[in-house]
């Protein structure tokens, strides 16, 4: 379905972007937009990749006017934008809602004018259950993209869908590289609580299911891919057995708006949920604003059914974690496997 189409990807230089461009360079994609505000990372990135097939434009989801501009002409959207830090969107919630739920809308808008065929949204288990101002901005920014599917009905012309996924292992700034680096330094691992569990997956597992939501999901669906879990506990032993460390693991106690475990679908959404296999679909209500017939027709399933979440997923223990783990790239160049 790439075949011969223009990709854009927002948020592009970051690790989502890069993971996809390597899916895609070697494909009969005709070509794919980077669009990011920051031009070190499209400057570096340009200079790695030396293809005609990358185009890259300076802009920030912010200003719907710089989205226009990278929009004529494209097929299919990957909105990756985002502000994902939890403890600065807890300290800056302002600036969450501008970038991830208007800078989405302007993204949104912009496709629906500009005729593209599908935008996929990138969310994660932190819009599912929120407690902090990230997963509230997310859980924001699914809500306008699923109401623009909604809106656009399923005969229009643009299908817009979002995914949601767990954390991705070493993306950016996230523990495992941190981890790595200290027990490279010698100093202590930081955890902050070792019974937190959180989901792990691959960027691979990702565009997997960035993909697989292109080509099967209608207006205003999300899905999300069922993922094992593992305690940070787990991960930091695995970690030092990889690496031979005797390092001390040394717990710091838990960050601004971090949770003891992460929700992938709730309780409300497992009711109308369709196990596709690897991925649960959870179409988008399409009932309308007449309130009473709510009261009328309740749902007795939603108290029967549990949330799906990283305490009662598959749990990885330490060899299966050490197992997920050999599948990073930069962590068998540093064991020479």
């Amino acid at each position: 379905m790439f075949k011969d189409k223009v990709l854009l990807i927002t948020g592009g230089t970051g690790s989502f972007g890069n993971a996809v461009l390597r899916r895609f360079l070697n494909s009969d994609i005709k070509e794919i937009r980077i669009f990011s505000r920051d031009e070190k990372k499209q400057d570096d990135m340009r200079h790695m990749l030396q293809n005609s097939k990358v185009k890259f434009y300076i802009g920030n989801v912010r200003d719907k006017r710089s989205v226009d501009d990278a929009m004529n002409g494209v097929d299919y959207i990957f909105h990756a934008a985002a502000l994902k830090q939890v403890p600065s969107c807890e300290f800056f919630p302002v600036q969450a809602v501008r970038t991830n739920v208007l800078g989405t809308e302007n993204v949104l808008d912009s496709a629906i004018e500009h005729g593209v065929k599908k935008v996929v949204v990138l969310s994660t288990d932190k819009a599912c259950y929120p407690i902090n101002a990230m997963g509230i901005s997310k859980a924001m920014m699914e809500k306008v993209a699923i109401a623009k599917g909604r809106q656009l009905g399923e005969n229009g012309s643009t299908t817009i869908c979002c995914t949601r996924y767990g954390n991705v292992m070493a993306s950016r700034g996230s523990v495992i590289p941190l981890w790595v680096e200290q027990m490279k330094e010698g100093k202590p691992i930081t955890i902050t609580d070792p019974n937190m569990t959180r989901f792990m997956m691959t960027l691979d597992d990702a565009v997997d299911l960035v993909i697989y939501a292109f080509q099967h999901g209608h207006n205003g669906d999300l899905f999300v891919q069922k993922a094992p879990a593992a305690t940070l506990s787990t991960l930091a032993t695995a970690l030092k057995e990889l690496y031979r460390s005797k390092t001390e693991v040394r717990t710091i106690g838990t960050r601004h708006g971090e949770k003891l475990y992460e929700s992938l679908v709730s309780r409300e959404e497992m009711a109308k949920a369709e196990d596709m296999g690897n991925y649960y679909r959870i179409p988008c209500d399409t009932r309308d604003l007449n309130y009473d017939k709510f009261f009328i027709e309740g749902q007795q399933k939603v108290s029967q059914i549990e949330d799906y979440h990283s305490h009662n997923t598959r749990r990885l223990d330490v060899e299966g974690m050490k197992e997920l783990l050999l599948k990073l790239q930069f962590i068998r160049e540093d064991l020479n496997k």
